[in-house]
């Protein structure tokens, strides 16, 4: 064989290995600086170098990078003290794209997290401690950032989420007693012992109809066995002034469930913890076989890790995370300003009802509101062929992964979501602030829309476990989006719900499909449910093939017979419903548009649809992470 043989023999095996003849490398490691070259005898620190070097190879054309820049990431964690910012410079295109790579879930970490340390059992008196804690509970300073200590709502030992301190005594929660709408107050029981001397930062919890709400509590008033309480504004006239959802009173089904959180009061049980800001002390309570001395207690402290975002004219291209995972997010919105979630997360700004019905869209709406969109612990705007491919999303205080608008052509494939507190993916544009939620968004730059996004083969168990009106995969305003073959379990509430606006007229979506996913052990908390629920018109859209199955018996839901398997809410119009696997013919058709087709939807469905939904052969090391009914809670319709 002669020698130019061998040669062509050799690129040719660097072009199978690499994908290309020519690609620049660009390595990071946790023993790496950012003063070094970046190469694999001496990579760099960080990502955000790494993204910054690359962006500096493209910018001076360098030959390198003719097959792609790599940016190969060892395993370890990278705490983050900013979040990773990827902007349209370093954009790659379709023969040379943009890979940052890891080793695997799990293993390479891109963490917004804080460590604390210098634990030590309290020693001394802790006013308003409970009697049962004491000689029980651990102490450490928390964080002070610049002069400030840092908020914080979440806390993990060894990765294992702590519970911020709470009344709850039984297994199950109280109920409120009474709502004043007018006053803007409520009356819940209370103990005639309790102690009201250490309640500041005290919240009210409570759960009504398909949303909860999170109310900084203002002022205790005891009456007997009895407290009306008061709350700040503006979460407090928001809550008693918007009709849905409202609080629940009902002799027959029981009135709103509720708890109180964030109180020295209230730490009494392993696994409890209680932030004393003006301390800036952290008190917890170990699990059984936690030593504090030796564990890694971790607090978040970015809202957001990496924000991706361009302009409608100007989006971020070929950008691939892969074997990523993204770890220990914030969201500091409930501590500030409250919370009043309208559906799957979105949170009211402003909500009441009309005097007077109507509206140019709706001639009955009789409420109108206004929404924000929480926080995301990874978001991307305007940016097409963008991918997250075998990543980890875990230990989130609000949004996983968030397509918020101007998105094309990406792809989420083979991706862990779990222990998250809101919903795992978003994609597509909800209303935007200015805009009224009944309001069709059909904007005249067809680019802002979000389409085509394929979400397809991730596992999504564990998550809305703060906020649990939140759901698995949330699309509002989407075009051509394909969620596929993924694996929904353990949620609070709806599985995929695709569509927003509760309006028939012409808007932004069309052709969408949800198609062979597996939805399972949902609904745990929340009822008005169904595990695949749309809203409004979308022409040319499918949803088939999926498997649904085991609805928790959810112990607060205001009406126990409002669940379902697929619920078509209002407005839905032009979508193709057929041959869906679930046990019973259990659906909802509410204030429907034209032009829907439902064939062939239940439990005779062919046992081919049920085996094929979920995840493929190939994704299927997913199952691992996989948490169903930990709690062994009861299920309303369940096959083997």
């Amino acid at each position: 064989m002669n020698i130019r043989r061998i040669v062509v023999l050799v690129l040719l095996l660097n072009v199978i290995l690499t994908g290309s003849l020519f690609a620049a490398e660009i390595w990071v490691s946790p023993k790496g600086s950012d003063i070094n070259a970046g190469t694999r005898e001496q990579p760099l620190a960080t990502v955000a170098m790494a993204i910054r070097k690359a962006r500096e190879l493209r910018r001076l054309n360098d030959a390198s990078i003719k097959g792609g820049i790599y940016i190969k990431v060892a395993a370890g964690i990278y705490y983050l003290e900013e979040q990773l910012f990827i902007r349209p410079e370093d954009s790659g295109t379709a023969d040379s794209p943009t890979i940052i790579e890891g080793d695997g879930i799990g293993k390479t970490v891109l963490s917004g997290g804080i460590k604390v340390g210098g634990w030590h059992r309290v020693s001394t008196a802790v006013p308003g401690l409970p009697a049962e804690a004491k000689g029980k509970v651990w102490v450490a300073d928390a964080p002070v950032i610049g002069d400030e200590p840092l908020q914080f709502r979440q806390l993990w030992v060894n990765n294992e989420k702590a519970v911020r301190a709470r009344d709850i005594e039984d297994p199950l929660m109280n109920r409120i007693l009474s709502w004043d709408h007018k006053t803007q107050t409520c009356v819940i029981p209370w103990s005639t012992s309790a102690d009201t001397s250490h309640l500041k930062g005290m919240e009210m919890f409570i759960h009504q109809w398909w949303a909860i709400a999170i109310l900084r509590v203002k002022a205790v008033k005891v009456m007997g066995d009895s407290a009306r309480l008061s709350f700040y504004q503006p979460e407090s006239r928001i809550q008693s002034e918007h009709p849905w959802p409202a609080p629940w009173i009902s002799k027959k089904t029981g009135n709103s469930a509720f708890y109180l959180s964030n109180a020295i009061n209230f730490l009494n049980k392993p696994g409890e913890w209680y932030h004393d800001r003006k301390a800036n002390k952290i008190y917890y309570i170990p699990r059984k076989g936690e030593d504090l001395q030796t564990a890694t207690v971790t607090i978040p402290q970015l809202e957001t890790l990496v924000k991706m975002q361009g302009t409608v004219d100007n989006p971020v291209n070929y950008i691939n995370f892969k074997n990523i995972s993204f770890e220990h997010s914030s969201w500091l919105r409930p501590s500030r300003e409250g919370l009043v979630p309208h559906q799957a997360g979105m949170y009211m700004l402003d909500a009441y009802k009309l005097k007077i019905p109507g509206t140019p869209d709706k001639k009955g709406l009789e409420n109108q509101a206004w929404v924000g969109r929480p926080k995301a612990a990874v978001e991307v705007a305007y940016a097409s062929h963008i991918a997250f491919d075998g990543c980890g999303f875990e230990h989130m205080a609000s949004t996983g992964l968030d397509f918020q608008r101007g998105t094309h052509n990406d792809v989420v494939k083979g991706s862990l979501f779990k222990d998250i507190g809101g919903t795992a993916i978003l994609d597509g544009v909800y209303s935007d602030e200015a805009q009224e939620v009944h309001m069709p968004y059909n904007p005249g730059d067809k680019r802002e829309i979000c389409t085509n996004d394929t979400i397809t083969n991730n596992l999504i168990t564990y998550v809305t476990n703060e906020d649990w009106g939140s759901v698995g995969i949330g699309a509002g305003y989407v075009k051509g989006i394909n969620i596929t073959h993924n694996e929904v379990c353990d949620v609070n509430y709806t599985g995929i719900s695709m569509g927003w606006g509760w309006t028939k007229t012409a808007n932004a979506m069309s052709d969408n499909h949800i198609i062979a996913n597996k939805i399972h052990h949902y609904a745990r908390n929340m009822y008005d449910v169904a595990a695949i629920y749309t809203l409004s018109a979308q022409p040319g859209s499918v949803i088939s093939n999926n498997y649904v199955d085991s609805i928790y018996k959810a112990p607060y839901a205001h009406d126990p017979q409002h669940w379902f398997y697929l619920y078509t809410d209002e407005g839905s119009s032009y979508i193709t419903i057929k041959n869906n696997w679930c046990p019973a013919d259990k659906f909802l058709k509410n204030a429907n548009g034209p032009g829907n087709v439902w064939e062939n939807n239940g439990p005779q469905v062919g046992a081919g649809v049920k085996n094929a939904a979920g995840l493929e052969v190939n994704y299927q090391y997913l199952l691992k992470y996989k948490s169903v009914n930990r709690e062994n809670w009861p299920i309303n319709h369940k096959t083997e």
